[in-house]
């Protein structure tokens, strides 16, 4: 049995790689409704397309001022309870009148009116699941990071600040001017948001 004894290795000098940050975008902060309101008609209205609002409960209009437009979900959820309707319909007449034919007294293989309970917790069952899982899909959910989150001003966007974040990929990105509209649009306080 042999041992090999190794030699203590000299540490050499790592060189440390220069963290790079990159722009992500600009953060703007706003007091009150009203001001978010005027602030996302003025992003909207200076061209943006990348941009979002964040608010600590749901703003009614705010939708059509950034002309957002109506989500596809609702399509989804009625394809999926199609599907759940016809799968369910399906499924009962395959077992019952085809595969597996039992006379009970006198009655028809397959009728409409017994598989309701069938077709109707098929139907409900697909539709649900297609409206969760969709709408995960639909907002990228879940998102564990963002590059928000490290910004000590933004977690007020829970409790009683409203938000504009525009981001850097923008076509119409400038940072300094950018900055100067958000600052115009009645912003309390800007930042950019690097990662």
């Amino acid at each position: 049995m042999s041992t090999v004894i190794e030699e203590p290795r000299e540490e050499t000098e790592i060189a440390s790689e220069e963290e790079t940050t990159e722009l992500v975008g600009l953060l703007a902060e706003f007091e009150d409704i009203d001001a978010i309101m005027n602030a996302a008609r003025g992003v909207r209205s200076a061209g943006f397309v990348r941009w979002d609002v964040y608010s600590p409960f749901p703003i009614h209009g705010i939708d059509a001022v950034m002309g957002i437009k109506p989500t596809i979900l609702p399509w989804l959820v009625l394809g999926g309870g199609l599907s759940g309707l016809i799968g369910g319909l399906t499924l009962q007449w395959y077992v019952n009148a085809y595969d597996y034919q039992f006379m009970i007294s006198g009655k028809p293989y397959w009728s409409l009116p017994a598989n309701i309970p069938v077709i109707f917790e098929c139907t409900v069952l697909l539709s649900a699941l297609t409206a969760v899982f969709g709408m995960l899909m639909l907002n990228r959910l879940p998102m564990h990071y963002n590059p928000l989150f490290k910004s000590e001003r933004f977690r007020r966007a829970t409790d009683d600040r409203f938000f504009i974040a525009i981001d850097a990929q923008d076509a119409k990105f400038d940072e300094h001017d950018t900055a100067a509209l958000l600052q115009s649009l009645g912003a309390t306080a800007v930042e950019t948001v690097e990662d």
